[in-house]
């Protein structure tokens, strides 16, 4: 009860000093979110310990933090093998490769009315398709390793990037168009020149959705067939043997890529779109 009571007043302590400095001039600089953000995943943090030991969770049901964290260290190798097999191999690849696809894809859909109407619809098919019943068969087509991964990680980003590039390269008005147009510019001069800059809000847009998306994918797809490494068939081996500390040090390791490609999207997106009113101070 004394944890308990600790990280709850703990809680209440860290979210009033987290208000002030949200409140402050501090608070709106870089420096000033970045340390609101990690005062809170501390917070969190505590609160989860107070609670386990407060309430005498078996760690086999939920760990908590002091459990996870010397799991993570003394697991570093295999932790590393893991995350290169699932993001570096699996999600990152199949990120790109479906990022570039969508791209080239985007650009043929907006010269051609045709593949608009068409292929669009088609596209909000696909993306409907529930993940657990396409990655069996991608996994079948292309083998066991990451290629397999890499595969449902396309299909799973390539239509909410599509949509979203789509959508960006359409959102010039008129008018903006028509004076390119009176200026004689070429469909790749006014693509490059305007209709581009002006689609990069709604491309990052996808870009961080897809993000997330990609290292999902490529943890399912694990579930269903992987070498003996890799995100998803150690979650999947620990689960059987009742290892929940190894899962939840997976899930971190999973949460901190995710988290971390999300902020490089982020970063790239306020030096590319300084300009748009979302960048502004």
């Amino acid at each position: 009860m004394i944890w308990l009571v600790g990280a709850v007043g703990f809680w209440l302590a860290a979210w009033a000093v987290n208000a002030q400095i949200a409140a402050s001039p501090l608070g709106q600089r870089r420096g000033g979110r970045v340390l609101v953000a990690a005062l809170f995943g501390v917070t969190v943090l505590v609160l989860w310990e107070g609670l386990v030991r407060g309430f005498a969770v078996s760690p086999v049901i939920l760990p908590g933090p002091s459990i996870i964290g010397p799991k993570i260290a003394g697991n570093l190798g295999t932790l590393w093998a893991d995350f290169v097999q699932t993001v570096v191999k699996g999600a990152l690849s199949g990120f790109a490769i479906g990022a570039v696809a969508a791209f080239v894809t985007a650009i043929a859909i907006d010269r051609s009315p045709f593949l608009q109407k068409g292929l669009l619809p088609i596209g909000n098919f696909v993306s409907a398709l529930p993940i657990v019943g396409l990655a069996p068969v991608l996994v079948m087509w292309f083998g066991f390793d990451w290629q397999s991964k890499a595969a449902v990680v396309v299909v799973m980003v390539f239509f909410p990037l599509l949509v979203n590039m789509v959508a960006g390269l359409q959102a010039t008005d008129r008018l903006s168009r028509d004076l390119m147009a009176t200026w004689s510019a070429s469909y790749w001069q006014a693509l490059f020149k305007l209709r581009l800059p002006a689609a990069m809000p709604f491309v990052f847009n996808g870009l961080k959705i897809a993000a997330t998306l990609a290292l999902i994918g490529a943890i399912v797809a694990e579930f269903f067939g992987s070498p003996i490494v890799g995100m998803g068939f150690r979650i999947s081996t620990e689960v059987g043997r009742l290892g929940l500390d190894m899962v939840w040090a997976e899930i971190a390791v999973a949460a901190l890529a995710g988290s971390a490609l999300y902020g490089v999207i982020a970063l790239i997106e306020s030096w590319v779109t300084f300009w748009h009113p979302s960048q502004r101070k």
